[in-house]
């Protein structure tokens, strides 16, 4: 008999067919839906999270098992009314105005996601006129921004000062991220955190929100 325990280590190793069998075997014996998300799937992506802080997993390996855990959660969505799904807040992603880079933010939607959070992945080239009217929009607790150029860093501060003319600035929380970023560069721009990875910036959401 299927376990809870089974399922995490199957999303951990990125298994899609195991999980999918193993989210169906749960969901036929008659288990507790929110359990099989929180015990089973979610678990599993804290594990694999852990290990990618640590430097025991790496991008590819990360990608497959949160590609194995969302199709665990699709199964067991249509069970589960959208509200009653528990979230830990609302966060849209995005890379800044001017820069394309995605590989780093894709990784972080799916992160989020595996973490409890309800994830818009906006895209790239993200203006601060539409992430404004996103999070308007999204009723958003978050923000998350990435650059990968030192050219599109300016666009983090546009964005931080357009959310404080719109005078919504203290309803978002915004962290920020990319290769070039340092805590110091979210200090002058006001942003609430910096995260240098995918791992570290859904414990500094989770530690954000929680306030």
């Amino acid at each position: 008999m299927a376990g809870y325990e089974d399922l995490a280590k199957a999303v951990l190793k990125g298994e899609d067919d195991q999980v999918k069998s193993l989210t169906q075997s749960l969901i036929d014996s008659g288990k507790d839906f929110l359990e099989i998300i929180n015990q089973g799937l979610i678990a599993g992506m804290d594990v694999v999270g852990a290990r990618f802080k640590k430097g025991e997993m790496f991008v590819p390996e990360v990608l497959m098992a949160a590609r194995a855990m969302s199709e665990g959660i699709n199964l067991v969505k249509p069970h589960i009314a959208e509200k009653d799904i528990p979230s830990l807040g609302k966060v849209l992603v995005g890379t800044v105005k001017g820069d394309l880079h995605d590989i780093g933010k894709n990784l972080l939607a799916m992160m989020m996601e595996g973490a409890g959070f309800t994830v818009v992945n906006l895209g790239v080239d993200i203006s601060p006129e539409k992430f404004v009217e996103a999070a308007k929009e999204q009723k958003a607790d978050m923000i998350a921004m990435s650059a990968l150029l030192t050219t599109t860093m300016p666009a983090m501060r546009d964005t931080i000062e357009l959310f404080k003319e719109e005078g919504i600035r203290d309803k978002v929380r915004i962290i920020i991220g990319g290769a070039p970023i340092s805590q110091e560069y979210a200090n002058e721009i006001g942003a609430d955190g910096f995260a240098p990875d995918a791992a570290t910036a859904c414990d500094l959401a989770k530690g954000l929100l929680a306030k």
